[in-house]
């Protein structure tokens, strides 16, 4: 039944391909814990044996023997963990890049927070395997066979022993109905306040100008105080957990110890049966105690396994997707829409338009009207949509993104630059290739400025741009976005940071991209750069309004205009 449930879901056959080591550990365990009878033999037979005997030679010969088996059970135990340790790595190297690419495409279809927790789940499930607790389950079935020798010397400590494992399985899962809500609880809710604040961090410097730090703080100390009461709500429940384990694993010793030396006095057990009894009493709920010790452990790697089973589940991975030689760049819109929190909301609705190679094709529109969205789309990297995009006759979420990546060019409206230097957010983090970086940085004019950096192009910059302007940073994206001449080019707002130099850089670098006979996409609010337009696209309520030759759209618009009971557009002047 276990190994079905774990071969439905594509986490649960690659913890299957472990077979092998969980057997070894198996046979390990196995002798580990045979051995571990040990300490037991040794003490009937020096209180038995060689106490009556006053035998030296005895005793010499039985703890060669007692030093001989630790020595076996020490290098069993040593093999068992390392090959724990060893699966561990390997488990790692099997998942970390189908987590990595599946936590990726997750985010981009939900863009949830949560989905960020996945990226420690596999780490969860990974300490696992290696600590306490999974060795404890492999020593548990061994608890059975301890007992069982208790009841050799006699029943009374052998039933005391099952009762007593009997209370601390029934404790294990009191505490885990007690304690499992209440540690997933506590983790969702500093989660949640990290993640606030880490959102307000990075607009540090608005949040401290305009004094909304205290207001901010009173928000994220509630949040905070969420937190924390949920997990001092979970630490008590564990800590009375512990301590009524302590105080009942210390009671059950003391106990044992206590009916074997009333045994010894009615003469029906010897001093060694008695101490002895006590040592696998010991042994018997020592998995256990291993148990309750690991059980956030273990809840942590549980609810791991689920999420990245449900994650990995969705996710599909190894399916190449249409690779072509080159990429034209041709786009072709059908009956596009697309909405947003879960289809509640819509943004677009029915577009369908198509852009060729070496045409300047501006969007304008009011706030709001779906541009930014409609930008997304045609990067296929919008969640809820239906219709088509189509590049090069193929749909975008058909092609093989890693083939089609590279060549795209896209500016996002909020810029973002990562760690690294510039050289290698340039080169959007490939091998870098000096002359394709410089080339870019060229066509946006920010070459000159690089070079009177103290480090030039390997300055590095934190998230977001760090020492750079607002300006300065568009500009670096905007040759990310330009690197090695891509086909498509979608810009969203490239100017909206710009000065007169930075907008003259970019109206050249569009005039060049469509005169080398690229596709140029360019959303926009300022009339600078529909100089370069070839063709005028206007947006309003998720729709496209007009379409056509730039000169053409801006007439009809003008007309329009003039009707009564009709809202004249704000269109820019054009310059040629």
């Amino acid at each position: 039944m276990i190994f079905r449930s774990l071969s439905e879901s594509r986490l649960g056959q690659v913890i299957l391909e472990f077979r092998r080591e969980f057997i070894w550990v198996g046979v390990f365990s196995l002798i580990a814990n045979i051995l571990m009878l040990t300490p037991t033999m040794y003490l009937l037979q020096i209180y038995d044996r060689v106490m009556k005997s006053q035998n030296e030679l005895t005793l010499s010969v039985i703890t060669l023997i007692m030093i001989f088996f630790y020595v076996v059970m020490a290098i069993a135990q040593l093999l068992r963990s390392r090959l724990l340790v060893r699966a561990s790595v390997r488990f790692n190297d099997l998942l970390n890049s189908l987590v990595f690419y599946a936590s990726f495409k997750e985010f981009l279809r939900k863009s949830k927070n949560n989905t960020v927790k996945t990226f420690s789940d596999l780490n969860n499930i990974r300490q696992f395997i290696t600590g306490q607790g999974i060795i404890a389950f492999f020593d548990l079935p061994w608890s059975p066979v301890y007992i069982v020798v208790s009841f050799f010397l006699h029943p009374l400590l052998g039933v005391l022993s099952l009762v007593f494992s009997c209370i601390q399985i029934f404790l294990a899962f009191k505490g885990h109905e007690a304690t499992s809500a209440g540690i997933s609880k506590s983790s969702e809710k500093a989660a949640e306040a990290s993640s606030f604040i880490q959102t307000k961090l990075r607009n540090i410097h608005a949040v401290y100008a305009m004094g909304m730090v205290a207001n901010l703080r009173s928000r994220w100390l509630e949040r905070q105080n969420q937190a924390v009461d949920a997990t001092t709500a979970s630490n008590h429940h564990q800590k009375r957990q512990d301590s009524l384990a302590k105080f009942l694993r210390y009671c059950m010793q003391s106990l044992t110890l206590g009916a074997g030396a009333l045994l010894v006095l009615d003469g029906k057990l010897t001093t060694g049966g008695m101490i002895a009894g006590n040592l696998l009493m010991s042994r018997a709920l020592s998995p256990l105690d291993m148990i309750v010790a690991s059980w956030v452990q273990f809840i942590q790697a549980k609810e791991g396994y689920t999420r990245l089973t449900n994650l990995l589940n969705e996710f599909k991975p190894g399916e190449k997707g249409h690779v072509a030689e080159t990429v034209k760049g041709e786009v072709k819109v059908q009956n596009l829409s697309a909405s947003a929190a879960d289809g509640k909301v819509s943004i677009l609705n029915d577009i369908s338009t198509s852009f060729v190679p070496g045409e300047v094709s501006v969007i304008i529109g009011p706030s709001g009207s779906g541009k930014s969205t409609f930008a997304r789309c045609l990067m296929g990297i919008w969640p809820e949509t239906e219709g088509h995009v189509l590049v090069d006759g193929v749909d975008i979420n058909e092609w093989d993104r890693d083939m089609l990546g590279p060549r795209i060019g896209y500016l996002p409206q909020d810029v973002e630059l990562f760690d690294g230097t510039l050289a290698e957010n340039i080169a959007r983090f490939t091998d870098i290739d000096s002359e394709k970086v410089i080339e870019a940085s060229r066509k946006t004019g920010i070459h000159e400025m690089i070079l009177h950096l103290p480090d030039g192009y390997d300055s590095r910059v934190g998230n977001a741009g760090g020492f750079l302007s607002g300006g300065q940073s568009q500009r670096v994206a905007l040759a990310r976005a330009l690197y090695d001449d891509p086909a498509l080019v979608v810009l969203d707002e490239p100017n909206a940071n710009l000065d007169d130099a930075g907008e003259k850089a970019l109206q050249d670098a569009v005039r060049n991209l469509a005169a080398e006979g690229r596709t140029v996409i360019l959303i926009t609010h300022r009339p600078g750069i529909l100089a370069v337009a070839d063709r005028l696209l206007i947006m309003n309520n998720g729709q496209l309004a007009d379409d056509g030759p730039r000169d053409m759209v801006i007439k009809r618009m003008k007309d329009k205009g003039r009707r009564p009971g009709l809202q004249k557009p704000q269109l820019p002047r054009t310059e040629e």
